[in-house]
């Protein structure tokens, strides 16, 4: 399984590289121009093109980037001249810390509703369909400027932007995430939630359950220690798809919070022109998928044996 993974991040890579640099080109503006300034020459124009190797057609800049990545350079910003790797590497705490608290927002918050809502129904049942709809409908965006504008401005409890490193205390940088967190993982919650509920049923109803009842085991063993454990295994892919949602989402929601990390850094050098510093973005994303993929993969042989074997 692993060497089936390994064998996946090059070609996802390479897809994803290609998209991108293509992406790029369609783009209106002249990178080099933009350097420049409007007042520049022609004739400086032209050199720094040269420079950058604008002037080459897009498949040649990919073939000159991609040798490059082999060797491990990703190469440098066209504005900065800084290293993308040391780029990625100073803001990557920052969505890190947002993917993971909301990837464990979801699978904590999603599984606990969803045992709740199988065991009980009635209301509960009915806020988490009512709360699904509402997360599914509304983007993490959307709901961010709301959460901005009820925790921050009206009711003023959360700060409505900025980033406190965990260097400066476990309390400011939680703080600060509450709201962002919230609004990135409030959809997928309600997908592991509405998983779970419904696989959780489903496994209450077999066989089983009734002869492990009947022969008078508890119903927080038959809950925790048979009915969690395959109702698990189909929500494991929702909360794959919650993860790698929530990493995606960053784009968004730290531009409204102007937090400074990669998804805010990604729509900066989208706008800017910044290709090297956009496709490190690029891979990084694709490198983490692959591995949230593949924790996925060995929590189903966790739950279950027969997948190992397979």
């Amino acid at each position: 399984m692993l060497l089936r993974r390994v064998a996946l991040v090059i070609p996802m890579i390479i897809v994803v590289s290609v998209i991108m640099f293509l992406l790029a080109s369609l783009v209106p503006g002249d990178q080099a121009r933009a350097i420049l300034g409007e007042m520049a020459t022609p004739e400086s124009l032209a050199a720094l093109r040269e420079q950058l190797g604008l002037n080459l057609p897009w498949y040649q800049q990919y073939f000159n980037w991609a040798v490059s990545a082999v060797r491990g350079d990703l190469g440098a910003s066209i504005y900065s001249g800084e290293s993308v790797v040391s780029i990625l590497a100073g803001r990557f705490p920052v969505t890190a810390s947002l993917a993971l608290l909301s990837t464990i927002v979801i699978a904590v918050i999603g599984i606990s509703l969803g045992l709740m809502s199988a065991l009980r129904g009635g209301v509960v049942g009915r806020i988490l369909d009512a709360v699904s709809l509402f997360g599914l409908a509304v983007p993490s965006f959307a709901i961010a400027i709301l959460l901005v504008s009820l925790f921050a401005v009206t009711v003023r409890v959360f700060p409505a932007t900025g980033y406190a490193p965990i260097e400066q205390g476990f309390g400011p940088w939680i703080w600060a995430l509450v709201l962002p967190v919230v609004a990135l993982s409030l959809g997928g919650t309600t997908l592991v939630a509405k998983q779970m509920r419904d696989s959780a049923k489903e496994a209450l109803n077999k066989d089983y359950v009734r002869f492990l009842r009947a022969n008078g085991v508890g119903e927080t063993s038959i809950l925790f220690r048979h009915v969690l454990k395959n109702a698990a295994i189909p929500s494991v892919t929702i909360l794959g798809l919650g993860a790698i949602s929530a990493l995606t989402g960053t784009v968004f929601i730290e531009n409204v919070f102007v937090l400074p990390g990669l998804g805010s850094l990604a729509t900066q050098v989208t706008l800017n022109h910044d290709l090297p510093v956009l496709l490190g973005i690029g891979v990084l994303f694709t490198l983490i998928a692959v591995v949230i993929s593949f924790v996925v993969d060995l929590l189903y042989g966790v739950l279950n044996p027969k997948v190992r074997t397979a």
